[in-house]
């Protein structure tokens, strides 16, 4: 059996995270297998389990002579290292700082995000639509709010008193499950409208006649005549509208550079932590990307 084959199998044997984790993890190891093959290796006779510190060596080698970026870097690692865990050898692969891989670069203090105000979604699919607010008002991502269900959101709780809702760890990216909190008049709205709509497809916002690929093909479609592209503007958005909540002002990428005391400091880096959490994140880095950074003037 080919090693490409082998991966296949080890990916349905191990099934963690949404749809596009697996799907991109899948793809990235058959890249890898194929890889391997150009470097030398005879990948008709290797096994998973034979993934040694060498293998690893020479794909890093052969990515950065073809000029291949930090982050995607990263993410091959990333794989390679859940590779390595599923095999019982995760000795195989070293920290990133061994390898020494740089760390990206979030700093931009560019304003990404996009409103929904100014487009007519009523002239849409409404699985969309629905969708596409909930993105805005709870800073989902695209699978998340695609594959959002109600009914297990609300864990139980009446729409009118709900605290927060939760996220099944199939929706998210990494399988990681969260929870999110309701804070505002918008999200309860959204809520009901979700569950109107849930109720029409079956409980969750994919329609129920159609598979969770054809109707993301659909979305794409609908979104990238919307001139909204991938989406991720939402999420942008939502964390500079939680920013503004809870700390009271702007964050950089929305309202420039400020002076900030050693008070507001703390409180920031607190403020960013817990928006990273409900992005879906658990690196205070990263907030970066969404509010800028208040040591970029």
């Amino acid at each position: 059996m080919t090693l490409e084959y082998q991966f296949n199998m080890l990916c349905n044997k191990h099934r963690e995270g949404s749809h596009a984790t697996q799907a991109n993890r899948r793809a990235m190891l058959k890249m890898i297998a194929e890889q391997l093959k150009v470097c030398g290796y005879n990948t008709f006779r290797m096994s998973p389990s034979d993934l040694k510190g060498r293998h690893v060596n020479k794909l890093l080698e052969q990515w950065r002579k073809d000029g291949v970026s930090t982050g995607t870097i990263k993410n091959r690692m990333t794989v390679i290292r859940w590779w390595a865990d599923k095999v019982g050898n995760s000795g195989a692969v070293q920290s990133n700082d061994t390898y020494k891989i740089e760390k990206r670069v979030y700093i931009t203090n560019e304003n990404k995000s996009i409103s929904l105000n100014d487009l007519d979604l009523s002239k849409v699919d409404q699985s969309i639509a629905q969708s596409l607010r909930l993105q805005d008002a709870f800073g989902l991502r695209r699978e998340e709010s695609m594959k959002f269900q109600p009914e297990y959101a609300l864990d139980g709780q009446r729409i009118e008193n709900a605290k927060y809702i939760r996220l099944k760890d199939s929706w998210t990216k990494g399988g990681r499950p969260r929870t999110i909190p309701i804070t505002s008049d918008k999200q309860r709205q959204e809520l009901r409208s979700a569950y109107t709509q849930a109720a029409i497809n079956g409980g969750s916002l994919i329609p129920k006649e159609k598979s969770y690929k054809a109707h993301l093909a659909s979305f794409e479609r609908i979104t990238s005549a919307l001139g909204v592209g991938q989406t991720h503007g939402l999420r942008h958005g939502y964390a500079q509208t939680r920013y503004l909540e809870l700390m009271g002002f702007d964050c950089p990428a929305v309202g420039g550079y400020r002076e900030l005391t050693e008070a507001e400091k703390a409180k920031d880096k607190e403020i960013r932590m817990q928006i990273s959490e409900e992005l879906g994140h658990s690196r205070i880095n990263i907030t970066s990307v969404y509010l800028g950074s208040w040591s970029k003037k």
